[in-house]
């Protein structure tokens, strides 16, 4: 065969393909296929948020504030022991109370003094300095306070101040990076996670028609078998049920192998892009 018939074999689009990345390569296109320019803008976007930036946010107000956080979850552990007496509860009133006026006062500061207030308002931890202190003014009948303790993830702002910075904001961008894909495969865990409730149902009713009941029951059973903890509260004791547990055990694993792949994947070409950039 001559040399020249080997394009005949090779489809027209894989040679475009294949002129195009090597156009691309060290260029525009990542090894992992992500673009430079999208993990650029990806990494400006998430650096947006530093434009809020106020004094509280200084390594001596952070800690405060740190330890304000963890003062109010203290204190809302201690109020569900049931054997406390009148000081003690006394004691837990008067901190919540202090505690609500700390969290408004930096709210309204953080809000006062940021450049776009209806963007801070709106914004992630915005929404979080919020919802901690809302229930407590709001005083409806059930109680609220529990979404205080979602404030533990203003702990994150201290993480800003030290060395990890960096790798909190990599692992921010790979994550944006790769959200189509997690996406997908969140969807396909679903659609796996629901066939493996009717093929052990299949199996298993009319043997254990008491334990799987129905495909509710069975969806439990694959919850835990796909992803690998196996509570052993129910199983098979067909053959047929064992072998396709037996599969469905070999598909959890390559489940739980899948996202760390993406993750990894695409923190590997945010740090080499970043790596670029510094040079």
């Amino acid at each position: 065969m001559k040399p020249t018939s080997l394009n005949i074999l090779i489809p027209r689009y894989w040679k475009i393909t294949c002129h195009k990345r090597s156009e691309t390569k060290g260029k525009d296109v990542d090894g992992n296929g992500y673009s430079a320019s999208k993990i650029l803008s990806i990494e400006k976007e998430m650096n947006q948020r530093t434009d809020d930036e106020t004094f509280l946010d200084k390594p001596e107000f952070s800690w405060c504030i740190t330890g304000i956080i963890l003062f109010s979850a203290l204190c809302f552990s201690l109020e569900t022991l049931s054997d406390l007496d009148d000081a003690a509860n006394t004691f837990l009133h008067y901190s919540e109370i202090v505690v609500v006026i700390l969290f408004t006062i930096e709210y309204i500061i953080r809000v006062t003094l940021s450049k776009n207030r209806l963007r801070f308002i709106f914004s992630f931890y915005g929404l979080i300095d919020l919802i901690s202190i809302l229930p407590f003014y709001l005083a409806f009948s059930v109680d609220l306070r529990t979404l205080r303790l979602v404030r533990l993830l203003r702990l994150a702002r201290l993480l800003k101040l030290a060395r990890y910075n960096t790798a909190i904001q990599r692992f921010s961008s790979a994550l944006y990076l790769a959200k189509e894909e997690l996406i997908i495969f969140t969807l396909a865990s679903f659609m796996v996670l629901y066939f493996a409730a009717v093929g052990i149902y299949h199996f298993e009713h009319a043997a254990q028609p008491d334990i799987f009941r129905s495909l509710f029951d069975c969806l439990w059973w694959s919850v835990a078998t796909l992803t690998t903890v196996g509570y052993g509260d129910i199983y098979p004791v067909t053959t047929g049920g064992r072998f396709f547990t037996f599969v469905v055990l070999m598909v959890g694993l390559g489940l739980v192998a899948v996202p760390t792949g993406i993750v990894a994947s695409a923190l590997s070409a945010v740090r080499r892009q970043q790596e670029a950039a510094k040079k």
